[in-house]
């Protein structure tokens, strides 16, 4: 009860109230009685919204455009929603490069959270796969794997040096194992 009975919550109210848009339509009588309120939607509430003349110059520049760049997922261009091959068993595990001046004496700043991780290993389970009917496609933050009954399509947790990661097939296992170098962007200074 505090919260409705103070003061400055009132005047709040009443200004949001006084502040509705109202229609002059000058023959009020003739339609019935007029409510204000009943005119207020939740679009009103709050500061009008106008239009800045940069954002209707790239509307005007893009008409045949249906959306923006900046709307579309990345990766969304390997997306296949028609496809029906089913997705295999993976795991996404972490590789950091620890010496004994690490674990022992701690004089680096490595910790064993993923920020301090330099590798990213993908163990994907292909049962019933030759090493040749596969194929693998890695971009900065799409790892996109074909077979001809399974299709993985992941997006990856860190961005990675696409150009060179390492795949090897463990046949007797029946996986794939993908090394991938992350690349983030402030890894000099995590690694100095």
């Amino acid at each position: 009860m505090d919260s409705v009975s103070s003061g400055s919550s009132l005047q709040l109210l009443a200004k949001l109230l006084h502040d509705a848009p109202q229609e002059d339509d000058g023959d009020d009588d003739e339609h019935g009685p007029h409510c204000s309120v009943s005119t207020l939607t939740p679009g009103n509430i709050g500061p009008l919204k106008r239009e800045t003349s940069d954002t209707s110059q790239v509307k005007s520049e893009n008409r045949k455009t249906i959306w923006n760049t900046e709307e579309v997922p990345e990766g969304s261009e390997f997306d296949d929603t028609w496809d029906a091959r089913e997705q295999p068993e993976y795991q996404i595990l972490f590789k950091q490069c620890v010496g004994t001046e690490d674990v022992f004496f701690g004089m680096s700043r490595k910790d064993h959270s993923t920020a301090c991780c330099e590798d990213m290993v993908i163990k994907i389970k292909l049962p019933e796969t030759k090493y040749s009917d596969i194929t693998l496609d890695i971009q900065e933050k799409v790892l996109d794997l074909r077979t001809p009954k399974k299709k993985l399509l992941l997006h990856l947790p860190y961005p990675v040096d696409s150009k060179n990661g390492k795949a090897r097939f463990l046949s007797e296992e029946e996986t794939l194992e993908v090394t991938l170098r992350i690349s983030r962007q402030f890894d000099f200074i995590n690694f100095a």
